[in-house]
Formats: C-alpha cells, structure tokens, sequence
C-alpha cells in the first residue's frame, strides 16, 4: 500500500481513533486521506499548545497512546511545551510532524527546519523518515516505544512528498509485548526491612496511579500501619484522599521533605520520580539513617538521588502485592488506629478554616478551593492548573478513585484548558471541572474554541486574582527588595483587566460569575447537567488584600 495508506492502517491497529492536530501544507496529504476515513476523528486546535495539552489528557484517560499531527518546525515550537510536560508526566503519545518537501529542502524553504533537534530536548526519541518503505517500521517502533515505561511523547518528522509517493510499502504487523512481571529479588528482605520498623512512611509516586497499583499500595500501608505521603506535586491519585493513613502531600522543596522523612525510620518510595523540588533549598530530601525501600518500573529510578537499602524493579501492582503478602506486623492496627486519629484531627482544622472563610467576592483562596470540593458531582474528574489556589486545592479534595485528580508536574503552563477537553473527550461519562489560575488559563485560552467546537461539557473554573501570585509569595519569602517596597514588577495582570465574561462570548461558551463561596459551591455542583462548555470566573483576593 501507499505511504498514506499504511500511516492510517498503523495508527488504527494501534488504537487511535481521534487525531489531534493544526494542519498546514505538509499535512495536506494526511487531510485528505482522511476525507475517505470516516473511522478517524480529526480533532482541531487553533494553536500546537493546545493540541498536545487536549491529546495529553486524552491518552491519561483512555489510558491509550494519543496521536497528534503537528505542522512544520513552527508547529512543533508551539507544541514543545505540551511535550515537555508529557514527558515530565510519563503520557504515551506519538507525534507526527510534517516536513518540508525534500526535494528542495536544500535550499532552506520557508517553514522548514530541524525538527528533530527542536524535539529532542522535549522528546523521549525524536527521527525523521527519509525513505517511503523505513515508515511503517518507525511509526510501529514509535508506539512502542512511547508506551514503554518511563512513558512518554516520541516525535517522527515526515516529508510531505515521502507521504504522496506512488510506491509499496509493506506493513509489519504489531508485536504484542506483555508488560513487565513482579520483582523476583529482594522482595522477602524488602518486606523483613519494613516490618521491623516502628515508624514506617510509605511516598506513593504517580506511578502507582499510572500502574494501576493503587489497591495493592493501599494493602502493603495498612499492613505496615505506615502514614502515606504523595510525592511532591502529584499528577494523579496515587493513594485515596480519603484514607486514614493518608497524610496529604510532600512540600516540593528538600528541607521540608527531610524534615517531614525525619520522623520515620524506614521508607517505602514506590513509583516516584525523585522526588522532583521546586525551590531549591540545601541539602538531600532524604534524612541520614533512613531505610529506603524503592520500587519502580524503571530501573534508571532506583537509587538515583539518595542510596536505598533494597531496590526493586517490576511491575508494580504485582510487586506490592507480593511485598503485601510477606507482611506480619501485629502493630500495624494500633499504628494505624493513632495516625488515623492524627490525620482526622488535621483535616477538621484545614475544613473549619476554610468555611470560617466564606463570604462574598473578592473571595478568599482558601474558601473558594473548598467550595469547588465541597459541589464537585459524584465521580468528577478534576483537572487542576491553578498554581497557588491549587495548593490550597490540594488539600481539601478527598478523592478516592485513580483518574479523579489530573495534574501536570512538567510545569508548562497553558495546559490545563486542553488536558480538560481532552480528558473528557476520553471519558464522556464522568463530569470535569477544570481549576485554572487566571494566568495559566491565558497560556492556553484557544483551547476553548475546541471545547466550544465540538460540544465538550467541561466547567473552567479561572480563579481571578489579577496576577501572578505564586512569583509575588515567593519573592515575599527571599526578602528582597519587592517585599521591602510592596511592588513587583511585571506581575500583575491589571490594566487591561482581564474580562472572562467577554472570553466567554468570544468562543461562544457560557459563563457565570459567582458572588459568594456558596455561590460558588453551586455552580461547581451543576456542572453534573451540562452539555456544552461553561466558563466560571471566581474573583478571588490578590496579593495582600
């Protein structure tokens, strides 16, 4: 078959069903191939950012490789910063990125470039094709690759005219490869190690939710009677927000995970990128004399940033179930009957706190993360980009379910509208709320064209401080000269202020602008009965007011 042709017959055995994608002249080939494909859904973004932000959260929750189209070096520029949160946040996804005709590409036409060095930074694998029949075998190669952990985006430059040739290339047929079996070694002294201890933690890594290992993780903390902690930043549940023994999660700054590991005598780290900091502060994460178990899928984990005891590499559910299984700890009910009470009384403070804060608008961060928990419909996803609210987010949600909470740890911000639409594109079922920061929504604002486009009922909740709070926090706590004054430059988004409602009319997607904190736990609590795309702005206070 021709080049085209085998390029849809791989995709569609791989799985795909939807491409995201902006098109220009070298995509021209694909577009109309796909006129005779009704069986693959071209979903369109108006600018790259937003179509690898809508196909991240596409492939998080069909828990499928995603597949995106880009257009030249420009597009791929533009789509960089999607790429590299995938990568940060380990999303399978195969990018195709049309390159110029080769025939002239000597002489430096308009729209080319090196694609492959602009991806490689962002990329687990970036190549582009030069030969019609090495295609096929790199697009195959390329799905396998993106899904093998550590998972991530892998980017194959195309030629337009290797896309038209009139050749046959052979199609290989997939290669069905079954994931990795538990950790053979070391499991029993892993299990011995963290049974003699009397102050065990347990640090779930979004791993554990990618594995599907939350169940298994749940069993190995409660026959340790261990306190769980999720990995700085978490992108997923991990661990349910609701359980006993859960703690909240590890502040991304070293000083403060030490301190908090400190406390504990033995650690079980499972499925954690390293624990990934923030701010930089001094020192290891990691305690002297802390016992470290480490489990994960990928052996380049295993010891990476601190020294470990045991080191274990496996599929995950199937290693802590093994692990779950060599545990005799007859402390373990009293341990966890103590932390349970601890962590009760911890949360009653954060929720009394936040409903003394109630009121009406400018509405206090704290109050309006809660009120978004508190009208979240049964079985809502949350996709969260809003930075400091976030934070304040993080630690009212209790939710149990893996997929519930979709975050990005890579950073680049203007994801969080596209991972939105995405996510429910994937799962019409479950209603999605979408917390964004005022700022990150800007990042990413065409992605509301898309939500409005094809129909996609997601609620954007865009906290609206008027500025960047989060580098206004930070500065305050260097005790710079912006603290010393009250002013910081090129940190506010006022004048122009930012109008949400006329964001809304412009994509054609209704809003709302709630007056109060239970005003706004109402409008949250609504969202379980849309059918098209609903804008939120919740005012809240800024910096020192």
């Amino acid at each position: 078959m021709r080049p085209i042709e085998a390029l849809l017959e791989i995709i569609r055995d791989e799985g795909v069903t939807r491409i995201f994608g902006n098109p220009g002249t070298t995509e021209l080939p694909l577009m109309d191939a796909l006129v005779e494909a009704p069986d693959l859904e071209y979903v369109l973004g108006l600018q790259e950012g937003s179509v690898v932000a809508m196909a991240d959260g596409y492939a998080r929750a069909s828990r499928r490789t995603a597949f995106v189209s880009l257009h030249v070096a420009a597009g791929v520029a533009n789509g960089m910063i999607g790429m590299l949160n995938a990568l940060r946040s380990r999303t399978p996804m195969v990018i195709v990125a049309g390159q110029q005709d080769r025939r002239h590409l000597l002489q430096d036409p308009m729209l080319s470039g090196d694609l492959v060095g602009l991806a490689s930074a962002a990329t687990k694998f970036a190549f582009e094709v030069q030969h019609a029949r090495d295609l096929p075998l790199v697009l195959r190669r390329a799905f396998a690759l993106a899904a093998r952990p550590p998972a991530g985006p892998v980017l194959i430059s195309v030629p337009m005219d290797l896309l038209e040739e009139d050749v046959d290339v052979a199609v290989p047929a997939r290669s069905p490869v079954s994931g990795p079996g538990p950790a053979v070694a070391g499991v029993a002294e892993a299990a011995a190690l963290l049974a003699a201890a009397e102050r065990p933690v347990v640090i779930a890594g979004d791993g554990v939710g990618r594995a599907g290992a939350v169940q298994a993780l749940v069993a190995v903390a409660e026959g340790l009677g261990a306190t769980v902690y999720h990995q700085p930043m978490n992108d997923g549940i991990d661990f349910p927000g609701g359980h006993p023994l859960y703690a909240g999660m590890l502040a991304p700054r070293n000083t403060a995970i030490r301190e908090t590991l400190a406390e504990h005598d033995a650690a079980l780290i499972v499925g954690c990128h390293a624990f990934m900091p923030h701010h930089y502060t001094p020192g290891s994460a990691v305690p002297d004399g802390l016992d470290i178990v480490q489990i994960d899928e990928d052996p380049a984990e295993i010891g990476r940033n601190f020294p470990v005891r045991h080191g274990l590499t496996g599929d995950l559910a199937a290693t802590l179930r093994a692990l779950a299984d060599r545990l005799d700890v007859p402390s373990a009910p009293d341990r966890a009957q103590r932390i349970g009470a601890a962590t009760d009384q911890a949360r009653a403070a954060v929720e009394s706190a936040a409903r003394d804060a109630y009121g009406p608008v400018p509405m206090d961060p704290g109050a309006a993360a809660h009120a978004v928990a508190a009208g979240l419909p049964a079985d809502a996803v949350v996709v969260e980009e809003a930075i400091t609210t976030g934070l304040r987010l993080r630690a009212v949600l209790r939710q149990d379910r893996p997929g519930s909470y979709v975050h990005t740890v890579g950073g680049g911000l203007g994801w969080g509208i596209g991972a939105a639409v995405g996510t429910r594109l994937a799962d019409p079922d479950r209603p999605v709320v979408a917390v964004l920061g005022d700022g990150c929504a800007m990042f990413g604002l065409q992605g509301l064209w898309s939500a409005a486009r094809y129909e996609v009922p997601v609620a954007f909740v865009v906290m609206n401080n008027g500025e960047y709070r989060t580098l206004k926090d930070t500065l305050d706590q260097s005790g710079g000269a912006s603290a010393e004054h009250g002013r910081y430059v090129g940190m506010d988004l006022t004048g122009p202020a930012l109008d949400w409602q006329a964001a809304g009319r412009l994509f054609d997607i209704d809003t709302v602008r709630p007056e109060s904190a239970d005003a706004l736990r109402d409008a949250v609590a609504s969202v379980k009965d849309l059918t098209r795309p609903l804008l939120i702005e919740a005012r809240i206070t800024g910096h020192g007011r």
